[in-house]
């Protein structure tokens, strides 16, 4: 079985879905991840507190680039509520294989920069409409 994720993980690191960016997006990010050098950035384009469309681009070892390939295809059609709650543990099990302790950081890179993309553009909206302190 594991042999088969990992043929899955290979395949979206050398074709990535959703790979590119969006212009406009409504939300974005990018970061790195100090320890490897893996680079991710992240793209949502949101209507009615749904993600209509995401993408992204980067440059990292197979686990990183998988694991944002396959994030930006569990996101599309939820709310922006349901992404806040994807946990490091649903994107490893979306994954599928054991990852190592050394590349839990490489797996959810994505997921920390699509969540610091929304968190970043929700603090902006505050601070701009009077409800930030």
């Amino acid at each position: 079985m594991d042999s088969m994720y990992r043929e899955i993980i290979l395949e979206h690191h050398k074709s990535p879905h959703n790979f590119g960016t969006l212009d406009p997006a409504d939300y974005t990010a990018e970061d790195t991840n100090p320890l490897c050098g893996d680079q991710i950035r992240v793209d949502l384009r949101v209507e009615n507190n749904i993600v209509t469309d995401v993408a992204f681009t980067g440059r990292g070892c197979a686990v990183s680039i998988a694991s944002a390939s396959m994030l930006t295809d569990m996101v599309k059609g939820m709310t922006l509520d349901e992404v806040r709650a994807i946990t490091k543990d649903d994107l490893l099990e979306e994954i599928g294989i054991p990852v190592s302790p050394a590349r839990i950081k490489c797996a959810t890179l994505g997921l920390n920069v699509m969540n610091l993309g929304i968190a970043l553009k929700e603090a902006h909206t505050h601070e701009h409409d009077g409800s930030g302190s």
